[in-house]
């Protein structure tokens, strides 16, 4: 009796066995990853400006830059610029100290006041006829000029095409060395854009009382790269 039931439990087994899904084979793929560079024309600016001023006290420096930062307003809205466009983006106030005497506490010699005022504007055409308005209102420093592309969507399908595209060929490329060929996408990851690096003007300090000149401002093109993972199966 135990010889049958031993049997039957065998038979039984082998047949659970038989009836089993043979395990799929594991998926043969090539990962790559791809760029597409997209070439942009800014059509928009900024720019920082500021007005310093040094005064025995601190109510003279204040009141010295006041005066001098109205007047840069004043003109940047002659100029064109409207409120919306115009912010204030720093204000501070600094001792000039002197620390010649050895073993003393440093002496206050006056007040340096800094006032910044960054303007954002999508007229690129006109950058310059507002920072030549700036300098002659008073602006005695600036920290930068930067050009921008104001949509970031702008170019971004043809991008990711061609980053897609560019993907796939090198795909094609690394399969057909392998005596392959390249199947479907089975997975497609973004892995992020590399905005345009800006355009710097170097740092200005404004001297006398000479009439400026219109300041020459190109905004010429950027580069904007976009950047995909593919894993192709391969056939």
């Amino acid at each position: 009796m135990k010889r049958i039931i031993l049997a039957a439990a065998m038979i039984a087994g082998a047949a659970g066995m038989l009836g089993q899904t043979a395990p799929a084979p594991m998926q043969e793929t090539v990962s790559v990853s791809g760029t597409g560079k997209v070439t942009l024309t800014p059509d928009r600016y900024t720019f920082t400006l500021g007005v310093q001023t040094i005064a025995p006290t601190v109510d003279q420096a204040v009141n010295e830059n006041n005066a001098r930062v109205a007047n840069v307003l004043a003109a940047l809205k002659k100029a064109g610029a409207t409120d919306a466009q115009i912010r204030t983006s720093n204000f501070s106030i600094y001792p000039q100290q002197d620390y010649s005497q050895q073993n003393q506490l440093p002496r206050i010699l006056g007040y340096q006041v800094n006032n910044s005022i960054t303007v954002t504007r999508d007229k690129i055409g006109d950058a310059g006829k507002l920072l030549q308005a700036a300098i002659s209102a008073g602006v005695n420093q600036s920290s930068g000029l930067q050009f921008q592309v104001s949509d970031p969507v702008r170019g971004r399908d043809q991008g990711m095409k061609m980053a897609f595209d560019d993907a796939k060929s090198k795909a094609t490329v690394l399969a057909q060395a392998a005596g392959r060929s390249v199947g479907r996408a089975l997975t497609i990851s973004e892995t992020g854009a590399e905005p345009p690096r800006p355009y710097p003007m170097a740092q200005m300090v404004r001297a006398g009382k000479a009439e400026v000149s219109e300041v020459p401002v190109e905004g010429g093109t950027q580069e904007v790269t976009y950047n995909v993972s593919v894993v192709f199966e391969l056939r």
